[in-house]
């Protein structure tokens, strides 16, 4: 069984509930995970760069943030935490609606829960491949990893103002 909730701790308007569990529920069962317990939490970035400066000693806002809490007796239980306030400025930059680059976000935390790293070249060209996968089974194509200048072996080049901040493994 798999128990999703989403919590919104942002005040900002139109975020699509359904569309993030669905995200989640899609990503899970593709990747073989039969049962989970999982809360994705929307908020800002003040409450983000609290938890990255708290649980990472990183002192700044990030846009995702992913805990693995749990995995007992083949149950996967974890967090994916998201910076509203990111997705809306990255939005803006690349020319793509503030929901699509939530939806990014909460798919690479939810990767990340189920064992996917971006820590070098290698693996960060397979998280992009199946996250660029799951946003296709929405009718998404990502801008966001297309204009940062990423090129097709997964390496970042280009512009490091269009980098989504995914370097980031909890």
């Amino acid at each position: 069984m798999i128990d999703i909730a989403i919590k919104i701790e942002y005040p900002g308007s139109g975020i699509d509930t359904d569309r993030l569990n669905r995200a989640v529920e899609v990503v899970l069962m593709e990747e073989g995970v039969e049962a989970a317990a999982i809360i994705v939490a929307v908020v800002d970035d003040a409450r983000i760069r609290d938890l990255n400066r708290r649980y990472l000693d990183h002192d700044e806002p990030t846009d995702v943030l992913s805990f693995d809490l749990a995995d007992e007796n083949g149950r996967l239980e974890g967090d994916v935490v998201v910076s509203a306030e990111m997705a809306e400025r990255a939005a803006t930059r690349l020319l793509w609606p503030a929901g699509d680059e939530l939806l990014l976000y909460v798919i690479h935390g939810i990767l990340h829960l189920v064992g996917y790293d971006d820590l070098d070249v290698p693996s960060r060209t397979d998280m992009r491949r199946r996250e660029r996968h799951y946003l296709a089974r929405f009718g998404l194509h990502p801008p966001a990893i297309d204009l940062a200048g990423e090129s097709p072996d997964g390496s970042q080049e280009g512009n490091p103002e269009l980098l989504l901040s995914h370097e980031f493994s909890p």
